[in-house]
């Protein structure tokens, strides 16, 4: 539903090139919110996503760089604060590099660490002033079902998650007294590419009560309540969308 309010604020959605940055993409446009739809290497896929969000009414465009490069991110978004501040950040972009911990590469833990991690650092904090500034602001992180009950062979990302969790609790803090609110989103199985090659039929049966895997609009649902006004009470919180996993 779009309204007058967020008509006039902007989104920011990282990875937004896959399944579930695809569909908040789409969520937080329809809301109204003038969205930036990032991309690493998939410029194509982010550009036709923007299309598609333009010429179903909404505002978009896409925003390509690397989020472990604070460089590239500070001048993209550099360039993207002189038009005003973004006012919702949703850090969505993610990697995995599975491996059992005895035989994981240094490259398998640093690449993991730095996009899902520092890749939070080097896309929010400079767009922190601004949007404190502002008096009113969503920041979200999109995490993991593994950072709360671990996985194995993802000790790496279970460790970049689980970060991610304890950053939210802490930048909640800083943020409170000024509107903005930090949470995190951690979902199970969700039903993407990549999840397809990791989780056939049986294992979802087994591993999920709910007995299916959950789909990337559902994702989107949860973080468009977050972004709205209504979810203005709601900080330095991580909330589990998962089908009653480890509950």
């Amino acid at each position: 539903m779009t309204s007058s309010t967020s008509s006039s604020r902007r989104a920011l959605v990282t990875g937004a090139s896959g399944a579930i940055g695809g569909a908040i993409a789409r969520t937080l446009a329809a809301q109204g919110f003038g969205v930036l739809v990032h991309a690493n290497r998939q410029r194509e896929a982010a550009e036709a996503l923007a299309a598609e969000i333009r010429q179903s009414g909404g505002h978009a465009e896409a925003l390509m760089f690397d989020v472990t490069d604070r460089a590239a991110c500070e001048t993209a978004l550099g360039t993207q604060l002189e038009v005003g501040p973004i006012q919702v950040i949703v850090n969505n972009a993610g990697v995995h590099d599975d491996a059992v911990f005895p035989g994981m590469r240094p490259e398998q833990w640093q690449r993991v660490i730095d996009v899902n991690l520092n890749g939070f650092f080097n896309v929010t904090q400079p767009l922190m002033l601004p949007l404190l500034r502002t008096r009113w602001g969503r920041i979200i992180a999109i995490t993991s079902v593994a950072a709360q009950a671990g996985n194995r062979g993802q000790v790496n990302y279970a460790a970049a998650k689980g970060a991610l969790h304890s950053a939210v609790k802490a930048l909640a803090l800083e943020c409170a007294s000024r509107g903005v609110t930090v949470n995190a989103v951690a979902p199970g199985i969700i039903a993407t590419e990549m999840s397809a090659g990791a989780f056939d039929d049986a294992a979802i049966k087994r591993l999920v009560p709910m007995q299916r895997a959950g789909q990337a609009q559902e994702v989107a649902d949860l973080v468009g309540f977050l972004a709205s006004e209504k979810a203005g009470y709601i900080s330095g919180q991580t909330i589990a969308i998962n089908g009653a996993m480890y509950s």
